[in-house]
């Protein structure tokens, strides 16, 4: 008999259509918080500012100032039909790793005309069926990206990206450009809740992943050991490192704002939990039966079905406890995906 949590089929759930968010609430942190205590084993709501009297003074909130890039390109090919380039990663001199759409239409040495001043034209297929493509533009790459792209929204969000995406699909620490999906739990954050937060003398660190398409990827093979991880680059500095350990010393406890926070923690952390820093790429799949060494409490959204990043919650929660957590959202009517509520697993 399998271990519960074990099998991909384990984590499938029923979702009705209408509990998936297609666009932000007026305001980040009117967002529902579902408030998750794996020692007590219960499940509360409340509202995502609520946030603020959960954590301690000396405790150490950890989030991701990743920035979406603009990463969704289109446009036509040579007879007229339509085409989408989803840029995933730079490779440098105007080439990046992308997905492509139709797939069987663009082969290396077509092109995809974008704008007036963008042109992309397809190199060729990767092992892993994605394309690398050159930009061709008389514009900065960045500036053409910005000009002609579009906010890569997820699937799951059934209409065309709007002007207010542009801020909404970003975190309002968002820094560094590279990501081609938001880290969806820090969206509820505002300044106004920042500024609460460290009122109550807790540290805020940032760190640096950049979220890949992977992230939407569900996990077909019921083993979830054989799934492959596409590979992310992360980043954390000798000043995070040194603000994470030293609070830990303190006694303070690690608050990790989303998967992307907590993957790049697990990743940089040694076997005693201390932080070390380094940058490079990571393919760290966390799930059940996992010993977590550098995260102590954690912030999320509500995951897609089959996601590493549900098996992720599931590591940190316990199995039981995050299905029953999302069965519970399913009847309260709680939001779902990027634009949804949030769960604090404490």
């Amino acid at each position: 008999m399998p271990v519960p949590g074990s099998l991909t089929s384990h984590y499938d759930f029923d979702l009705p259509p209408d509990r998936i968010a297609q666009a932000p609430l007026a305001r980040r942190d009117e967002s529902r918080l579902m408030i998750v205590d794996r020692a007590r084993g219960t499940i509360e709501h409340g509202r995502f500012r609520d946030i603020v009297s959960l954590i301690s003074a000396g405790d150490v909130l950890v989030v991701n100032r990743t920035r979406v890039i603009r990463a969704r390109l289109l446009g036509t090919r040579r007879s007229g039909a339509r085409a989408e380039i989803l840029l995933l990663k730079p490779l440098g001199d105007g080439r990046f790793e992308a997905m492509v759409s139709p797939g069987g239409k663009l082969k290396p040495g077509r092109r995809v005309e974008v704008g007036a001043e963008l042109s992309v034209e397809i190199l060729e297929v990767t092992d892993r069926r994605t394309r690398v493509v050159r930009l061709e533009t008389p514009l900065a790459i960045d500036e053409a990206i910005e000009r002609y792209g579009h906010v890569p929204l997820p699937p799951y969000i059934a209409r065309a990206d709007e002007p207010a995406d542009v801020d909404r699909y970003q975190t309002v620490y968002a820094r560094e450009r590279g990501s081609v999906a938001a880290p969806t739990a820090g969206l509820h954050f505002t300044p106004e809740l920042l500024d609460a937060i460290a009122s109550r003398g807790v540290v805020r660190v940032e760190l640096l992943l950049h979220v890949g398409a992977g992230t939407f990827k569900p996990v077909e093979v019921e083993d979830p050991q054989h799934h492959l991880m596409h590979e992310e680059w992360y980043s954390v500095s000798a000043d995070a490192s040194a603000a994470i350990n030293g609070a830990r010393a303190r006694g303070g406890k690690v608050w990790a704002v989303g998967t992307t926070s907590v993957r790049t923690l697990e990743t940089a952390a040694g076997d005693t939990g201390c932080i070390v820093a380094s940058d490079g790429e990571t393919r760290i799949f966390i799930r059940p039966p996992y010993r977590f060494r550098a995260v102590d409490h954690l912030i999320t959204n509500f995951h897609l079905p089959r996601s590493t990043l549900l098996m992720l919650v599931a590591a940190f929660a316990g199995y039981e406890l995050t299905m029953a957590a999302y069965r519970v959202a399913v009847t309260e009517g709680y939001r779902f995906y990027s634009y949804g509520d949030a769960m604090v697993v404490i």
